[in-house]
């Protein structure tokens, strides 16, 4: 899947570097419900065991071929928000140099079309955290709608006292 200036493909163990070049600015996690990485190791570890699937990309500027966000589905039995068992949630973010540059929009709209296309999921969902804006404007400008449902995601690091936007793809 790509654009003119990316493409989403999947991790490799290579891409640990430039992972934690990204994944370790406590700007960056945090915002997205996770912690931010330590070192290339743990960002190593994270392509193996959490990225190692069918359902999560790397967002790969192909002007330089790095590594600089990521971008997914799940499914009702892993998603963060009560969803359809035909149903998905996507999530995603990148790295704070390319924030405010519409890549997270070039990506997400990529990842819709192979949702509604390729694996015909009947709902799509998104959800941020209330203090992460940004993201739901990204949402937005792919054609999702603010349901006015907020959550609670205790799987997600912060998801027990901060609440989710829940949002919902209608094209």
């Amino acid at each position: 899947m790509e654009t003119e200036r990316i493409l989403l493909r999947h991790w490799q163990e290579s891409d640990a570097e430039a992972l934690f070049k990204y994944a370790s600015d406590p700007d960056v996690g945090p915002r997205a419900g996770w912690p931010a990485h330590k070192s290339v190791e743990e960002s190593r570890e994270i392509i193996r065991t959490y990225f190692n699937n069918d359902t999560t990309w790397a967002i790969v500027l192909k002007e330089t071929g790095e590594a600089i966000g990521c971008i997914g589905y799940y499914t009702h039995t892993t998603s963060n928000i009560p969803i359809g068992k035909n149903d998905c949630e996507v999530g995603y973010w990148i790295g704070k140099p390319y924030w405010n540059k519409g890549i997270c929009t070039e990506a997400l709209k990529l990842m819709l079309d192979y949702c509604i296309h390729e694996k015909h999921f009947e709902n799509i969902w998104a959800d941020h955290f209330t203090g992460n804006p940004a993201s739901g404007k990204v949402m937005e400008k792919c054609g999702f709608v603010d349901t006015g449902m907020l959550n609670k995601c205790s799987q997600l690091v912060g998801g027990d006292k901060d609440m989710v936007k829940v949002f919902k793809y209608k094209g």
